[in-house]
C-alpha cells in the first residue's frame, strides 16, 4: 500500500508531490468514489478520480510505486478509463483555445485597429 499523494507524483499526474497534496485537500481527488485524503492509502485495483477542472480522468491502478517513473513507464502502474465524454470536453477545451489572435502576437498595432474598427463598420449589403 501506498500514499495517494506519492502515487500521484511518481506516476507523473502532478509534476510535485505538494501539488498532489493540495489537490487532495481541495476535494479534487477520489479513491472508489470517496473523497481522499494526501494519506489515504492506495491498494491494486483502486480506481482514482482526478478533478483537473473541465475533465475528470479516472485510472485504475495496476502497481504500486513509490519511485518517480519515465512517462514511458506509467502505462504499467495505470491504466486510463477516462470517460469518451470526458476527452471530448478536453478536446473542445483544446479547440476553444485557439481561437482569436495568434499567440506571441502581442496587442494590435495603431494599423490593426484601425482595420478592425474599418471592418466593423462596413456597410452591410444583402
Amino acid at each position: 500500500m501506498i500514499r495517494i499523494d506519492k502515487l500521484l507524483f511518481a506516476t507523473r499526474i502532478y509534476k510535485t508531490r505538494s501539488i498532489a497534496t493540495e489537490e487532495c485537500k481541495k476535494g479534487r481527488i477520489h479513491i472508489n468514489d470517496a473523497e481522499a485524503k494526501p494519506s489515504h492509502m492506495v491498494d491494486v485495483g483502486a480506481v482514482i478520480s482526478v478533478r483537473k477542472p473541465p475533465v475528470t480522468f479516472t485510472y485504475r491502478v495496476l502497481a504500486l510505486t513509490e519511485n518517480r517513473v519515465g512517462a514511458k513507464l506509467v502505462a504499467q502502474y495505470l491504466e486510463d478509463i477516462t470517460a469518451p465524454e470526458q476527452l471530448e470536453l478536453l478536446e473542445l477545451k483544446r479547440l476553444a483555445g485557439q481561437q482569436g489572435r495568434d499567440r506571441g502576437t502581442g496587442r494590435p498595432t495603431k494599423k490593426d485597429r484601425r482595420d478592425i474598427e474599418t471592418f466593423i463598420h462596413l456597410p452591410y449589403n444583402d
